[in-house]
């Protein structure tokens, strides 16, 4: 089985004048690439990575982290045409084990038998599982295909770290004005384009960046449906009125200098840990009529329910995990509504962060070496010969007293008397304070 005949997968190639304008105005090579000129400057690793051989690229892995529209698969395509490397496209949405397992197998064959690498592209590699991307390991360590991998989140949370370990993580961003410009000007003029048969006003091509927002693909898409409108109407030069009837709606500026999809939700995420709950639903609505993936904001107000809400309201965790419950079955637009609720919930909560900072001091002196021996009367007693050696001698079981708590020493020896808790007075942790001082004077015998 060739890649041509597994689902999941397409091989590059051209789509004639049928296809749409962002298609046909796709760079061939990296030199055509419309902004990102922090990654294409001369020596940059991405340039040396297309200059390279394909025996000096095999086993290099690149994942391209940004918003959408911002060239990834356009900057995997150029990779590929240089050096006479196969492209082979691998979707996320539909692709499985199998069939990275088969892409693997045909790029081996082509690199021992013809020579020939084989650059993968793998679009929103995010919703790969973990086995999936396991999977990809042996190919990107073997040599056997150069990886480009694209994903719209943070891969540190997205990604396995064998995986991240082994590549290059380069950061896209959204294109700005001048980079829209200059790609709606070479649209209009290029003959694969739009032909040169009709002008853009000035109003016209402002309004296309403006509702662009940054993503090139949008930008196009735009040009072309008003293009189809003006010429509908016998125009010769499109209007901004034509920009105006061939979008749905006027989309939400949400990524100007290339920083916005950043800023935007860590200003959520600060509005509703400031509780801020007007502040917040602002920062929400942008992000929704932007289109960013609900699944994504809803995820960071659970790590937020735990970080900054924690056992001040213990519920906060509880309304977060079913509002992304909730979006992931309804999807949108309903979805903004649990969305709405949880962010009004968390942000109207009492704060702390006390069990967050306790596992991290916690983890920090276990880094240091601050570990010691599990107490004797703690060990497992359970396995043949336990006993003999003193597991679980002396261990007293807390449900036979009145109260089910006793004296009785749980930290290791070095550790004896630590405390990496400390509960603040919000909310439900008022309470809780006030029953560890007591569980301590119990169970340390103060």
């Amino acid at each position: 089985m060739t890649t041509q005949d597994t689902p999941g997968f397409s091989l590059a190639g051209g789509g004639g004048n049928a296809a749409p304008l962002a298609a046909r105005m796709r760079p061939r090579s990296l030199d055509e690439v419309v902004g990102q000129r922090h990654l294409l400057r001369s020596g940059s690793p991405l340039r040396r990575l297309a200059d390279a051989s394909a025996a000096e690229a095999a086993g290099t892995s690149v994942i391209l982290w940004g918003p959408p529209g911002t060239g990834k698969t356009t900057i995997a395509q150029a990779l590929a045409s240089t050096g006479s490397r196969r492209f082979v496209q691998l979707s996320a949405i539909s692709a499985g084990v199998k069939d990275v397992r088969t892409v693997m197998d045909e790029a081996m064959r082509h690199r021992d038998f013809y020579g020939e690498g084989t650059v993968l592209f793998l679009d929103e590699i995010h919703r790969f599982t973990k086995a999936q991307q396991d999977a990809l390991l042996p190919g990107v360590e073997q040599g056997w295909v150069t990886l480009v991998a694209a994903t719209t989140e943070n891969p540190s949370f997205s990604v396995i770290a064998p995986l991240l370990s082994r590549s290059l993580l380069l950061t896209l961003r959204s294109l700005d004005d001048d980079d829209l410009g200059e790609l709606i000007d070479r649209a209009v003029a290029a003959p694969q384009g739009l032909g040169g048969d009709l002008t853009i006003s000035e109003s016209a091509r402002s309004a296309i960046i403006r509702l662009a927002s940054g993503d090139a693909r949008r930008a196009l898409t735009t040009l072309e449906a008003a293009a189809e409108t003006a010429r509908a109407q016998g125009h010769n030069e499109l209007s901004d009125a034509d920009v105006e009837s061939a979008s749905d709606q006027a989309l939400l500026r949400y990524d100007q200098n290339g920083d916005e999809h950043y800023d935007v939700i860590s200003a959520f995420i600060k509005s509703v840990r400031g509780s801020d709950p007007d502040a917040a639903l602002h920062y929400l609505a942008r992000m929704i009529v932007a289109g960013e993936d609900p699944r994504f904001i809803a995820r960071r107000l659970m790590i937020l329910a735990a970080e900054d809400i924690g056992l001040a309201d213990p519920q906060g965790l509880v309304v977060a995990e079913a509002a992304a419950a909730t979006v992931q079955l309804i999807g949108m637009p309903e979805g903004r509504i649990p969305l709405a609720e949880a962010t009004v919930y968390l942000a109207t909560a009492p704060k702390s962060n006390a069990a967050y900072l306790a596992i991290d001091a916690a983890i920090a002196e276990v880094k240091r070496g601050g570990i010691g021996r599990v107490p004797p009367h703690l060990r497992d007693a359970h396995y043949p010969g336990a006993k003999a050696l003193g597991h679980g001698k002396g261990y007293r079981y807390p449900h036979d007293t009145e109260f089910g708590v006793l004296a009785q020493q749980y930290l290791p020896d070095p550790l004896v008397g630590r405390e990496y808790y400390s509960p603040t007075d919000h909310g439900y942790e008022r309470e809780l304070s006030d029953r560890l001082a007591k569980l301590r004077r119990i169970t340390r015998g103060g």
